[in-house]
């Protein structure tokens, strides 16, 4: 039985693990090709460990071992040369994007902030997603036949939550803005019929969130880890809970759903 996506093709960045790579496997899954794009490397700022070329090729197993083909790609979302080269060879390779999904993400919280914390994750998680989408919108349009475009923002990005340092702060600022380029890009492209919406996770059991030194933070701030409670009980989700929404938001059964912030946040933020 086909795929709901059965023929399309997904540019996903930070694809080499988390919430990426889930979204690459689930649409996968789905019948999607994949185009993945990861850094495959360390931000100074950044105190956890980030993603390796290891993980990015994990990634390509695990989507070829659904039999869908998949163009990985170490690139920067802030180099928007480098992403404009890896989405061109994904396309050349697997044909026109269908889908986008700017996912790539950095939370540099830590007990010794730097200030340099603040421009580096707004230049990732904002100006990365705008870097992202503008890439792929030209090909989009030029095709005449829409698309689905989800940026991930976060619980951040409808509250004011993220602690009282530069890369909390950073953080918060960024997902917010993510809200309001998701806006601005589904006005200007809805009349190529290209959908734009975001999604808003609580925390999520990935290595961005599951590391030491956020347990570090956590257990130095008891206050900050009850700010980040869920109303369900459940400390975390799961990537995958992410990916399933956002496989809706890309489908033929969100058609016509745009502009939307979609919270899948075990009811966090109405238990604020």
């Amino acid at each position: 039985m086909a795929g709901q996506l059965e023929g399309k093709v997904a540019f996903i960045t930070g694809a080499a693990r988390g919430q990426g790579r889930s979204h690459a496997i689930r649409l996968a899954q789905e019948g999607a090709d994949i185009i993945a794009i990861d850094i495959c490397a360390q931000i100074d700022t950044v105190p956890y460990p980030m993603s390796t070329p290891d993980d990015l090729q994990e990634t390509v197993r695990q989507v070829e071992a659904l039999d869908r083909r998949i163009h990985a790609v170490q690139a920067d979302v802030r180099d928007r040369s480098a992403l404009q080269s890896a989405l061109e060879t994904g396309v050349a390779q697997l044909g026109p994007v269908d889908i986008v999904l700017a996912n790539a993400g950095i939370f540099p919280l830590s007990l010794h902030p730097d200030p340099r914390e603040w421009q580096d994750v707004l230049d990732v998680n904002l100006t990365g997603v705008y870097n992202t989408v503008e890439v792929a919108i030209p090909s989009m349009i030029d095709r005449g036949l829409g698309g689905a475009i989800v940026l991930t923002s976060s619980t951040a990005g409808l509250a004011g939550i993220g602690g009282d340092n530069p890369g909390g702060r950073g953080y918060t600022a960024a997902k917010h803005g993510v809200v309001g380029l998701m806006r601005a890009y589904a006005n200007s492209l809805a009349k190529h019929s290209i959908r734009v919406n975001t999604v808003h996770p609580t925390g999520v059991n990935t290595p961005m969130v599951v590391n030491d030194v956020m347990q570090e933070v956590l257990q130095a701030d008891p206050s900050m880890s009850n700010a980040m409670a869920n109303a369900m009980p459940v400390p975390m989700i799961e990537p995958v809970d992410i990916s399933n929404a956002i496989l809706w938001l890309v489908s033929d059964a969100a058609r016509y759903v745009t502009g939307v912030t979609l919270p899948v946040d075990a009811g966090f933020l109405v238990n604020k």
